[in-house]
């Protein structure tokens, strides 16, 4: 039971953790079939599958299961020369990662925002959508988003230097991803710029091939590095020849779940 408060405290806390179960044995084996370790994302562990070198190799395969986001059944060998144990047995670990929603921030309660803030919910994200007018940042408009915020889209973000109230503070790290559809050019200068100084692992703009050349140029004049302004893609989305905002906010999702799931064919 102590096992399940801590998985749920770390996902409270937005940490990773995985589980691993022995579900089979075979021979003699130090744990019974059921046995359960939690493996933390700094390596740490709560609970025990028998000790020796075997719980080294549980912890590797389980931050590899973090790491990819996916579930593994792994066998081991509890013989003195591979596991540290002198059983003689066999057990299989299954190994389930548990890992925060990703999270997605909108800059901009448009049309596309709106649409795009639905639609990433239904995939499994945790949604913030930011906005600078109050009539569009509310969960009227935005009825989708976990987290509407009211706000200059200048110093959003909690490590844009001056720091706004924490009610209006957003998190971003290095596992969330930003995509900025705001109503004008100004805007999207000052939703940039913010997103850049964050670890976001994903900075998509909703925009033209001539408006990313205007950006770009700005940016580059302003002091920003080739390495950071490649961080940004415009055209945001996949070019699948959307028109509509529901066609544009599914054209961005699917580059989105391309991005996490790691394929880039």
């Amino acid at each position: 039971m102590e096992i399940f408060e801590e998985v749920l405290r770390l996902k409270r806390e937005e940490k990773y953790s995985a589980i691993a179960t022995i579900v089979q044995c075979i021979g003699s084996a130090p744990q019974k079939t059921g046995a359960k370790m939690l493996v933390r994302d700094d390596g740490t562990t709560m609970g025990t599958l028998g000790g020796g070198c075997i719980e080294a190799q549980v912890i590797h395969s389980a931050m590899l299961a973090m790491r990819d986001g996916s579930p593994a059944t792994v066998p081991f060998n509890l013989n003195g020369k591979e596991g540290g144990l002198v059983c003689g047995g066999k057990i299989l670990v299954y190994i389930e990662p548990v890992v925060p929603e990703p999270h997605l921030v909108i800059l901009g309660a448009g049309h596309v925002g709106k649409a795009l803030s639905s639609l990433a919910e239904f995939s499994g994200f945790r949604v913030t959508v930011v906005d600078d007018r109050e009539e569009y940042a509310n969960k009227e408009n935005v009825p989708d988003a976990h987290n509407v915020v009211v706000n200059d889209f200048r110093n959003v973000f909690s490590d844009c230097g001056n720091e706004p109230p924490p009610t209006t503070r957003v998190t971003v790290d290095k596992r969330s991803y930003v995509v900025i559809a705001t109503r004008g050019h100004n805007h999207d200068l000052d939703a940039l710029r913010s997103a850049l100084k964050t670890e976001a692992c994903y900075i998509g703009l909703v925009g033209s091939k001539r408006k990313r050349e205007m950006l770009f140029k700005t940016l580059s004049g302003e002091g920003f590095s080739d390495d950071d302004i490649q961080r940004v893609i415009i055209p945001v989305g996949l070019p699948i020849g959307s028109v509509t905002p529901e066609e544009i906010a599914i054209s961005i999702m699917a580059q989105i779940i391309q991005k996490r799931r790691g394929n880039v064919s």
